[in-house]
This record gives structure tokens, C-alpha cells and sequence, in this order.
């Protein structure tokens, strides 16, 4: 059986596992990274930090392997404050028209952009290889839990839900955006940029040209991929689309990857979400929907969540012995409940 829940510092060698599949900046391949991941994500579950600074993550569990860690997700309640700015590139049109030549001509542009009070931000999807396609659509457990903790703690989370997507990157993990523009700015590799970035900002704004940057003065190969999805995050820009996401206009101003946001109340997972209490119910292990029910104490773990079959009555709902045995619930507790 598969559950999700916060993630604790004894998981730190089964995370470290997982990261070393996207190594990104959000969940790099680093294990005192990680150690400071997890330490922050306890506080965060805990509500011994400032809300804006909060930073959950989930993992998600397969009881069969020994409780082996085999994904995790992610939520930023606050993507940029004023010590570390939400940073982006606004992909922008300039009309230009000669009377004398009789030519008009439309040009890219790139804008950088601060953003001080920045959105939510969602990230650090990562499912291992082995259990991808999974019949009970794992992946889909792994993005969906976010919003449902979203929905059940909606004072916590801002009013836009962020999503940066991995843009197509060259076999040695290099970008061509970043070869072609960041790295003349900089003097840095991709990956050193990377790093640096993810506990200070500030030669950005230091070095990059505060000035419009004319795409078309980049190599062709570079400006076939501002704003483009790279292959594996394809599937990730489809669920989004489907929940309510739209793609920004807004670029990350390292690689080009393309920004997809959404109105945190209009997002239809959020709206679907309900608190209800647990009844007793005749039961038959296929009757009713399927979706992911979450509950949550005062001690550790403080979230808990499995994919179960239910029966809703109003706001009230019944669920399958094992289900009720996993997370630990009885008739009158309150449980998440989201339809999948």
C-alpha cells in the first residue's frame, strides 16, 4: 500500500535517492541541502515559523518496500520576499514600423522582473523511474496532495499559485539560453549560477542588464527555447492546463523555462477539495468515487494521506476499513477529501 506524508530527517538517505533523479533547485542532489529541506519543512508542518516562510514537503511511500521513499512534492508558500526576490524574465513584444521602407517589424523581448510578495510555488515533483505509469497513477497522488493541503490551509497560501517547468536541456544538463546570455553577464556555468542562486541572489540583479534584451540578437538555437517545456515536464504542463494553469508570459531567466500560474481560488483541485468527518458506512471495497484523503494531528506525523475509495454524504463520508487503519481515523474525526 502507497501513503503520503511529511517528510521526516530519518528519510534523509531515501530522499537523497529520489533527488539524484531531477537535481534541481528546488530539490538539488546535495544531502545538507536536503537535511536543511527537511528541518524546514518539519517547522513548516509545525507552524513554529513565519507563514510566508514555510516550505512543505511530501513524500510519498511504499509500505511494501520496507517504507521505501519513492517520490516527493513540494510547496513555497511565498516564492519571493524582499531578501530573495521571485526573479524572472517578462517575454515581451516591441512594435517597430518605417513609413520611409514601408516595414513593419515585431521583435521578442526579454524584461528581467522582481517580484517582493511573491506567488505560492509549487515544485520538486520527482517519482522514481520504477514506479512511472503506476495503475494508480502515482504521479498524479504527488502533484494533486499539494493542492489539496492548499485548499485545507488556504489562510497560509497566497492568492497565485506558481509553476516553473523544466525547459529542454542539452545531454550534460546544459542550457543554451544560459550559454548564450547568462553566462556573458556572469561569467558562470550553468550549474555554478544554479547553485549559488539557491541561497543568494543578489549578482542578479548586480549583473544582469536591467535594459530589454532583443531575442534576436541570440543564436537561433537559443530562441527556439524561451518558453518551451522540455519532454519529461510535458505531462506535468498538461495537468496543469487541465486544472486551471496558463502559461505567464514569464520565463526563468537562467534556463528559459516557462512559467505557468493560476488564481489559487480558481484552481479547480483547490475547489474540489472538502473537510468532511468520517461516518460509518455499509461498505463494498468497489462502491463510490476514488480519491486522496488526508488527516492531520498534533504530533508527528502531522499529515497523512492515502489514495482510497469513498462515500460522501454531504459533508460527511465513509471509508474503507483499511483506509480508516492506515491513517488512523474513527467515526466523528475530520479527514481532506479530493475526488481524483
Amino acid at each position: 500500500m502507497f501513503f503520503l506524508r511529511e517528510v521526516f530527517p530519518s528519510d534523509l538517505a531515501g530522499l537523497h535517492a529520489v533527488a539524484a533523479h531531477l537535481n534541481s533547485v528546488n530539490l538539488p542532489d546535495d544531502a545538507a541541502v536536503l537535511e536543511k529541506l527537511c528541518d524546514h519543512s518539519r517547522r513548516s508542518f509545525a507552524g513554529s515559523i513565519d507563514a510566508s516562510k514555510r516550505q512543505y514537503m511530501f513524500v510519498l511511500v511504499d509500505r511494501s518496500e520496507g517504507e521505501r521513499i519513492i517520490g516527493t512534492s513540494m510547496i513555497h508558500a511565498q516564492h519571493g520576499t524582499r531578501r530573495a526576490p521571485h526573479i524572472f524574465f517578462d517575454v515581451l513584444s516591441d512594435e517597430r514600423y518605417s513609413e520611409t521602407l514601408d516595414k513593419h517589424v515585431v521583435h521578442q523581448i526579454l524584461r528581467i522582473g522582481y517580484n517582493y510578495q511573491g506567488p505560492t510555488e509549487i515544485g520538486g515533483l520527482v517519482l522514481l523511474p520504477e514506479y512511472r505509469r503506476h495503475p494508480q497513477a502515482l504521479g498524479r497522488w504527488l502533484s494533486y496532495v499539494r493542492f489539496l493541503f492548499i485548499a485545507l490551509h488556504r489562510d497560509c497560501f497566497r492568492d497565485e499559485v506558481l509553476s516553473e517547468l523544466m525547459p529542454p536541456l542539452e545531454p550534460d544538463g546544459t542550457s543554451l539560453l544560459w550559454e548564450s546570455l547568462g553566462r556573458h553577464f556572469t561569467g558562470m556555468t550553468y550549474q555554478e549560477a544554479d547553485r549559488i542562486s539557491q541561497t543568494n541572489k543578489e549578482f542578479i540583479r548586480a549583473l544582469f542588464p536591467s535594459e530589454p534584451i532583443y531575442t534576436c540578437l541570440l543564436p537561433f538555437s537559443a530562441q527556439a527555447l524561451i518558453g518551451v517545456v522540455g519532454p519529461e515536464t510535458r505531462g506535468v504542463e498538461k495537468m496543469l492546463r487541465r486544472i486551471g494553469f496558463s502559461y505567464a508570459e514569464r520565463i526563468d531567466p537562467f534556463d528559459g523555462g516557462p512559467h505557468f500560474s493560476a488564481k489559487t481560488d480558481e484552481i479547480t483541485l483547490v475547489r474540489a477539495t472538502q473537510r468532511c468527518h468520517v461516518i460509518d458506512l455499509p461498505w463494498s471495497g468497489t462502491d463510490g468515487e476514488f480519491g486522496l484523503i488526508s488527516v492531520e494531528g498534533h504530533q508527528s506525523p502531522r499529515f497523512t494521506a492515502t489514495g482510497s475509495r469513498f462515500r460522501r454524504e454531504g459533508d460527511r463520508v465513509g471509508l474503507p476499513a483499511e483506509t480508516r487503519q492506515l491513517l488512523g481515523v474513527a467515526p466523528g474525526d475530520a479527514v481532506g477529501v479530493l475526488p481524483l
